[in-house]
């Protein structure tokens, strides 16, 4: 039987506080009373259902705690993108930071896609809630939890056909845009096809100005590769000023590397008056560019990084300027065939399009 069930604010942290079979047990919940009612309503199903001991007898691991166990035990051992779950998870705290593991419900997820996809994209999301799923699938593997409760969440639908580049007079304008720290990244981003990561992570011992190429050895599939330089790419790195201190190309003045570009190359964009457009478009444009140009696509996913030519292949689209300027050179070539045709051949024709389909 419960008793004395309730909910309690102290230095603006919810607690409930409850007798079960005798016993009183205080719970601290965290900065949200709704959050805080829905458990206490949880429990006394738990406790009418017999379920309540089940419980109890689980591990009382708070989800930051665990957390970083994950990150030091599982990611940092097994994942060279390691930082990305620390990303992750440093927003997932801010949420579930001061909740059991075993308090947090399905529903719970679901509020907290909902939050952030007023914030982010659905992607962003996606990769938030598959870390999430992933720290629990390892939390019942070493014995800390029963269920996963991320298990039937479901993940966003996301628009993957979604392949943003710039044309070649909005290149122009977003460079004379940028601000003076910014622009040489952005030239760089256009001409290399490298990541915002590997841009801002670039040291000048990467860079050999005389063979020119970049070698970039931490890269997102875990393979080292090799980015080709071109002339503008060349002399746009040979202008950036080093910092006598730093080993870093693009960074602070007390030599840190950048850590965040967002705000100023919205700024840009905004000035651009380019729209509907992300850092990482500025990859999609430098594939788009080289394609429209006439390069093979096994050349582009060898200078894009790409395992498998798949991932290639949606870069294969062409902007509708040069679809007509395609069709006018097969326009083109067939007057000229035309013209070179015999009279009698030329008269037959006209013959079979005045009377096609009678």
């Amino acid at each position: 039987m419960v008793s004395n069930v309730g909910v309690y604010k102290r230095k603006n942290i919810y607690y409930i506080d409850y007798h079960f079979r005798g016993k009183r047990i205080r719970e601290r919940i965290g900065t949200n009373r709704k959050l805080a009612e829905l458990t206490l309503s949880k429990i006394k199903v738990e406790i009418a259902e017999n379920k309540y001991l089940d419980k109890r007898k689980q591990k009382k691991i708070k989800f930051e705690d665990f957390a970083e166990t994950f990150l030091e035990d599982y990611s940092k051992n097994n994942k060279k993108s390691w930082k990305t779950d620390f990303y992750h998870l440093k927003r997932l705290k801010t949420v579930f930071g001061k909740m059991y593991l075993f308090n947090i419900t399905p529903k719970d997820i679901e509020e907290f896609k909902k939050m952030r996809k007023k914030d982010v994209s659905f992607a962003t999301v996606n990769r938030e809630i598959a870390t999430l799923k992933t720290m629990f699938n390892k939390a019942i593997e070493w014995g800390n939890l029963d269920n996963n409760p991320a298990k039937n969440v479901k993940f966003f639908k996301e628009d993957n056909a979604r392949l943003r580049h710039l044309e070649k007079a909005e290149i122009l304008k977003l460079i004379a845009c940028c601000s003076s720290y910014l622009r040489p990244i952005v030239i760089l981003a256009l001409n290399t096809g490298m990541r915002k990561g590997e841009i801002l992570g670039l040291k000048w011992r990467d860079i050999d100005f005389k063979r020119g190429i970049i070698y970039l050895l931490n890269t997102k599939n875990g393979e080292k590769r090799e980015v080709p330089l071109n002339d503008f790419a060349k002399r746009t790195l040979i202008q950036v000023r080093r910092h006598p201190d730093s080993p870093y190309v693009f960074c602070k003045k007390d030599g840190n590397p950048y850590k965040d570009i967002r705000k100023s190359f919205f700024t840009s964009l905004q000035k651009a008056g380019i729209m509907n457009f992300k850092f990482h478009d500025l990859r999609h444009s430098f594939a788009s560019q080289l394609v429209m140009a006439g390069i093979d696509l096994n050349t582009v996913r060898e200078l894009l990084g790409h395992k498998d030519i798949r991932m290639t292949l949606r870069y294969a689209h062409l902007s509708l300027g040069h679809k007509q300027k395609a069709v006018e050179i097969l326009g083109r070539c067939m007057v000229t065939k035309q013209s070179q045709m015999p009279k009698v051949e030329i008269e037959q024709k006209d013959y079979i399009l005045q009377h096609i389909g009678n």
